[in-house]
């Protein structure tokens, strides 16, 4: 339970940041770059949240169910010619995420494979 306490506190710490400082940013993004500045500089051990952070992936989709249910409600609101540019952008968005994570993922395990032997 510390782990999702420390994971919440850094939630709150950044909404309070962007709120009092007024930051172009989302209150959780600013959480999560101090969460992970502060994971970086060792201040906070990847022991302490990790159970916490892999019960809460584990469950991700629940949190996008919400945003997936209020599209569906707005599709009726997409006129018929504004249909093929939608699921052009999806398609395309979906394959150049996948393709850049495939190929990340690609360079990195090529570069721990020649530091490994």
């Amino acid at each position: 339970m510390i782990g999702f306490s420390i994971l919440l506190a850094f939630q709150m710490a950044g909404m309070a940041v962007q709120t009092g400082l007024g930051v172009p940013l989302p209150g959780n993004v600013i959480g999560l770059i101090l969460f992970a500045g502060c994971l970086f500089l060792g201040w906070i051990k990847l022991e302490w949240v990790e159970q916490s952070a892999a019960f809460l992936v584990r469950h991700m989709m629940l949190f996008f169910l919400p945003y997936v249910a209020g599209s569906m409600i707005l599709l009726r609101y997409v006129e018929l010619s504004e249909l093929a540019g939608l699921l052009l952008a999806l398609v395309a968005s979906t394959l150049v995420s996948l393709l850049a994570g495939g190929g990340l993922t690609t360079l990195l395990r090529k570069r721990e494979e020649r530091e490994d032997g």
